[in-house]
């Protein structure tokens, strides 16, 4: 499957070829800080599948709960956060945040992990009220 991305601001873009059956969701306590919610969803691709535009993300290296160093790749401009990496043989595959894809809605995940950090009421979120935009009250 072909997609195309970018940041928020449009800052960087990027196209790729990926298997739709590689989205996957990650309870990590990283994560969760990195996002500000209860967990991310991400699809992973072959590095030399990934395009990258013009511009280049900022990289933050933060070592992982599992030891392994991970690359958070961001927008300079707006802070959006687009891929993950690792280093080593670990750098072949990059996670491409699944927020910053366009065709996001053909990308359902498939799997979960580090789901011993998931958050309690996460599995009950069904029975709260939804609005199709902004709650006014």
């Amino acid at each position: 499957m072909h997609i195309t991305g970018q940041c928020q601001c449009g800052h960087i873009q990027f196209e790729a070829e990926a298997d739709p059956n590689r989205v996957g969701i990650c309870h990590c306590t990283d994560c969760q800080r990195l996002t500000g919610s209860p967990f991310r969803v991400t699809l992973l691709v072959k590095r030399s599948d990934l395009k990258i535009g013009n511009h280049q993300p900022k990289v933050y290296r933060k070592t992982g709960d599992n030891g392994r160093p991970r690359n958070q790749h961001f927008c300079p401009e707006c802070g959006s956060p687009l891929f993950t990496s690792g280093e080593g043989d670990e750098a072949k595959e990059w996670g491409i945040r699944w927020g910053s894809i366009n065709e996001r809605n053909a990308l359902v995940p498939k799997a979960q992990i580090w789901t011993r950090s998931a958050v309690d009421w996460l599995a009950d979120i069904e029975h709260l009220p939804g609005y199709e935009k902004d709650y006014t009250g």
